[in-house]
């Protein structure tokens, strides 16, 4: 029996901002829960955002980056409950934008004669 990829969630963020994100792994033809076989494996496949798991596995932050773009992660784990492995896994893709300017943020200076 062979794993796959299944899912892909699509999420976006600013630059100032993380998300948490977990996981509900479910059966396919009935959607009930399914336990899965120790730590899911949470990665970055590409971009520059950062990922922090919680110690299960079974969430995690998506953080953003400073800068604006695309990263996309990989989160996988054993769907076989016994000795063998059943790879499954998801994909993420977060957008990272700008944070958008809330205020001119005014400031003056020394007065000076005319």
């Amino acid at each position: 029996m062979e794993g796959g990829e299944t899912a892909m969630l699509d999420l976006t963020i600013n630059n100032e901002q993380k998300i948490p994100v977990t996981l509900h792994p479910e059966t396919l033809p009935g959607h009930h829960p399914a336990p899965v076989d120790g730590v899911p494996v949470w990665s970055v496949v590409s971009g520059n955002a950062t990922v922090v798991p919680a110690e299960d596995g079974m969430s995690a932050f998506l953080v953003s980056s400073d800068d604006p773009g695309d990263t996309i992660f990989m989160v996988s784990a054993d769907a076989d409950m016994g000795e063998g492995v059943v790879t499954i896994s998801d994909t993420i893709t977060l957008h990272t934008q700008h944070a958008m300017a809330a205020n001119l943020g005014l400031s003056a200076g020394d007065p000076v004669p005319k």
